[in-house]
């Protein structure tokens, strides 16, 4: 029996150390995969930004995440998915803030300054991701995120790989192209490819890492004259539509890496502020080629370009709307779109509202106006409560170059608390309008922005939106649409919103200017700087 006993102990051991080597096998094994992974840094600052606001922009916008939180919004990155598994990940600082005014000084720093210091603590590194929109306007400086990357390209070294990913309606400085190994933007206005856009600049980082080929050959910059708004240049329709479906075939080349078309942000005042045409690849001939067809076949377009939808005054906006036969008609309070970087407060329309009489009853048209920022009047809402009378102005704490704070005297439909950007939202009645205020200003752009709040604008007669083009769950709403010219920091109206430091010649505000040489400037790469 003891014999018996002592033999089964045995087994017992030898199975247990098997286990054990096993075990640490396998953790070697893991280790030694592990090692062999692209080690690869995630940072990105991103904002669309208006100089002709008198917003400012301050850290808290940004709503920043630090370390692994960076990874909550892209569904790509997730713990299991390829991307993520694929490298060795440092994430560190990525702030991301609702379009607005000029970010202040104090806010750039501090979110630059921790990011280096971030960096610093885990070089060195194979890559670099840098998520920005390439539309930031910080107080002092001229070209933001050129200095960003400058910044970063000093701590982590001329040989790191950085790739970077842009909205379509940012800006390209050479600065940026040099210090940027790979670069591409969205291809789409409304920017439903977003989350592609960002996947397709990570996995071109990495493919370049695995596959030894390091930096691409060739980077062609070609900058293209034209300075249009957003709401003229959507990808919905020509000759957007065909200039952007160029891009995925060009980037689709062999030697060719990837391709891309920003038309550039025209509501801030600097230099760096038109259209660019970027390719890069280790095919010289195919790059060169390839940039400077997509740069001529824009240029030769400017004059295509127009509104995404009709266009009126907010009086002849309004007149479509009351005798339109279907709803919900929505009406694009343009000039303070809060996407696009107006304040988000100005009340001129507002005030234009309030004067109409079809609106003065409760059995008028109903319209729910989204929205008006009022701090004071969310608070006295929230002492007097739902159901109950409230007379107090908001709006213009901001911008009150177009009109004064509104009064708003009516009931209290509804208050919800707590929405990330809104703080807090309110709903009152005024005559047979729903108005929405809010704690701090807050784009509407969802379904749910309204069901939330027990509105159905489906119902509505009227919807009417600070926005400019309509965002997809937006469009697809709507029955009929049309886009008021109203005033605000992102006027429709370029050039009476008063550039002065573009460079020029440029199109539309010189519209009989020379064709422009629109051939290929090559590069240097990073570490031939």
């Amino acid at each position: 029996m003891k014999l018996m006993l002592k033999f089964f102990a045995c087994i017992a051991v030898v199975f247990a150390v098997s286990s054990c080597q096993e075990a640490v096998n396998k953790a070697n094994t893991e280790q030694q995969a592990d090692t062999k992974k692209p080690k690869i840094a995630f940072a990105g600052i991103a904002i669309e930004s208006s100089t002709f606001s008198p917003a400012q922009s301050h850290e808290e916008a940004f709503h920043v995440k630090i370390g692994d939180d960076i990874f909550g919004v892209y569904d790509f990155m997730a713990k299991g998915q390829p991307l993520r598994e694929r490298a060795n990940w440092v994430p560190t600082l990525k702030g991301k803030s609702v379009p607005g005014g000029i970010v202040t000084k104090e806010a750039y720093e501090s979110m630059v300054n921790k990011t280096l210091t971030m960096l610093k603590k885990d070089l060195p590194y194979d890559g670099v991701f840098l998520d920005l929109h390439g539309a930031m306007s910080v107080v002092g400086l001229d070209d933001p995120e050129g200095d960003f990357i400058t910044r970063v390209r000093e701590v982590v070294g001329d040989e790191t790989l950085i790739s970077t990913s842009m909205d379509l309606h940012g800006n390209v400085s050479w600065t940026l192209a040099t210090e940027s190994d790979l670069i591409t933007c969205y291809r789409m206005a409304p920017h439903e490819d977003a989350l592609e856009s960002r996947q397709r600049a990570i996995d071109n980082l990495i493919t370049r890492l695995e596959s030894g080929k390091g930096k691409p050959a060739y980077k062609a910059w070609i900058p293209v004259p034209i300075l249009l708004p957003g709401e003229k240049t959507s990808t919905r329709i020509e000759p957007a539509k065909s200039l952007y479906a160029k891009v995925a075939p060009a980037a689709a080349q062999e030697g060719v890496v990837d391709a891309a078309i920003w038309v550039g942000y025209p509501w801030a005042d600097e230099p760096r502020n038109h259209a660019v045409v970027m390719v890069v690849g280790d095919d010289k001939e195919k790059v060169v080629a390839s940039a400077e067809d997509m740069a001529q076949h824009f240029w030769s377009v400017r004059n295509e370009f127009d509104f995404v939808a009709p266009v009126a005054t907010l009086e002849a906006s309004l007149e479509k709307a009351l005798n339109s036969k279907v709803k919900p008609y929505i009406i694009s309070d343009t000039g303070d779109n809060p996407t696009a970087g107006g304040a988000g407060d100005v009340t001129w329309t507002l005030h234009e509202l309030l004067k109409r009489p079809e609106f003065k009853k409760a059995d008028g048209p109903s319209l729910i106006y989204a929205s008006i920022p009022g701090p004071a009047f969310v608070k006295e809402a929230l002492e007097i409560g739902i159901g109950g009378e409230i007379d107090a102005h908001a709006g213009a704490d901001v911008d009150d170059r177009y009109a004064p704070p509104v009064r708003l005297k009516g009931t209290i439909q509804a208050i919800r608390e707590g929405d990330r950007d809104a703080g807090v939202e309110v709903v009152v009645r005024v005559g047979s309008m729903d108005v929405i205020v809010t704690g701090k200003r807050k784009p509407y752009h969802h379904e749910a922005d309204f069901t939330d709040l027990g509105l159905d604008p489906h119902k509505a007669d009227i919807v009417m939106v600070k926005i400019g083009y309509l965002v997809p769950e937006l469009y697809n709403m709507r029955a009929d649409w049309t886009m008021a010219l109203t005033p605000g920091g992102v006027d429709q109206d370029l050039i009476r919103i008063g550039h002065k430091r573009i460079q020029r010649p440029m199109f539309p505000f010189d519209p009989d200017m020379a064709d422009p040489d629109l051939k290929a400037r090559l590069v240097p790469l990073s570490n031939e700087k």
